[in-house]
């Protein structure tokens, strides 16, 4: 968005048009919005702004539900924005520490900052592009009284008004539509500063879940977040925020149940046993915290390779923390045989997973020319050195 979109947008006529348009979500929408309001007469840079914002609001509903219909974006800011139900999360870690006032530093759109002012929490939401921090005050605006923004780089902020910091370092190239990532040596503000920051004060640092783990310091709590089944984020959490005895940890949401594995380290993997009854896929992550080995005690299970990440048992047992398949037999995975054994059992809808083998379910599907009234999944993995197909039902 330009700073001319964002001027005409940000009046009560350019506003009100974002709202009549209601939804606006395929590309056959967007170019008949965009030919109705300029055959009307209505400025260029207006329709532009109005029609981006009703699709940006529809795309964000997905993350902000019914407050996406009242908040402005950009694409940019959207894609890296926290989901409200996280950003509720974090909030109330920082209000049960004892906190009261936070400050948001890299607040983009204003996701997190949303979360910090609608517990009550006063938040000094900051971000260095004038654009962005322009839609996270307006954003904001509901809450007045508990947020104030600043147009300003995180370094430049007198961290003496606040009792903690929520840090979210840009990790992309500047910009408010199409960016790419960086390496952490070009972060702004640097991972040096960053983490100098959580030495001093209580923090919340978001990264990226593939975060080089190599990196993160001792004395923080690290958890890994996902969220119905993608792997969202890592916080680093440190000082008084973290929780005592706990390094790594696993969040996993769904939907509006929410379930967590701790430890104080990366656990140790379960032994490697013959593959039983159930396959179980540990969640993402569960993955990148390690604790994989935690989540294999709960259902009495072992690895099926110590190089894969599926756990293997006998025990009708199940978790938050794994999706489980009982197998019905193993298939072979030669493509012609394995089309006709589906066909023999009148497999037509066929969920596909894999892990440890080159196989992009994408290419094989459409080879296995599937029909039939039946359905199952497919687990298409390595144990040792042998392809493994197995037949299997979700539990």
């Amino acid at each position: 968005m330009e700073r001319t979109e964002l001027a005409a947008l940000l009046t009560p006529a350019g506003l009100r048009l974002v709202d009549e348009l209601g939804e606006v979500e395929s590309a056959a929408e967007v170019a008949a919005a965009v030919s109705r309001l300029r055959a009307a007469g209505l400025a260029p840079d207006l329709v532009s702004a109005a029609v981006g914002q009703a699709r940006l609001r529809t795309r964000a509903r997905a993350k902000f539900g019914p407050f996406a219909d009242r908040m402005l974006f950009t694409r940019a800011g959207l894609e890296q924005a926290t989901r409200l139900a996280v950003a509720a999360r974090h909030a109330g870690r920082f209000r049960d520490a004892g906190m009261t006032r936070v400050a948001d530093l890299g607040c983009g759109i204003g996701g997190d900052a949303l979360g910090f002012a609608g517990i009550g929490l006063h938040v000094l939401a900051v971000d260095a592009d004038e654009v962005t921090a322009a839609l996270a005050a307006y954003n904001l605006a509901p809450f007045a009284d508990a947020a104030e923004v600043r147009c300003a780089r995180a370094e430049e902020v007198d961290l003496a008004e606040v009792d903690a910091a929520w840090l979210d370092p840009a990790r992309r190239t500047p910009g408010h539509t199409e960016t790419t990532r960086v390496g952490a040596d070009e972060w702004s503000p640097s991972i040096d500063w960053t983490f100098d920051v959580a030495a001093r004060m209580p923090a919340g640092i978001k990264l990226s879940p593939a975060f080089d783990r190599a990196l993160i310091p001792d004395h923080v709590e690290a958890q890994w977040i996902s969220v119905d089944g993608s792997t969202i984020e890592l916080v680093l959490w440190s000082q008084t925020l973290a929780r005592p005895g706990i390094h790594r940890a696993a969040l996993v949401v769904r939907g509006d149940t929410a379930a967590e594995l701790t430890a104080s380290g990366d656990a140790d993997d379960a032994p490697v046993r013959a593959l039983g009854a159930y396959i179980h896929e540990p969640d993402g992550a569960v993955i990148r915290a390690r604790l994989i080995g935690e989540a294999a005690q709960a259902l009495d299970a072992g690895m099926i390779d110590p190089k894969i990440a599926y756990l293997t048992s006998d025990a009708a047992l199940t978790s938050p923390f794994v999706q489980s398949f009982r197998v019905r037999e193993q298939v072979p995975t030669d493509v012609k045989a394995l089309s006709r054994a589906l066909r023999e059992r009148d497999i037509g809808t066929l969920e596909i997973k894999k892990r440890g083998v080159d196989i992009d379910p994408a290419i094989l599907r459409p080879k296995l020319k599937l029909r039939g009234a039946e359905s199952a999944t497919l687990i298409l993995t390595r144990i040792g050195n042998r392809r493994v197909g197995l037949l299997a039902d979700r539990v």
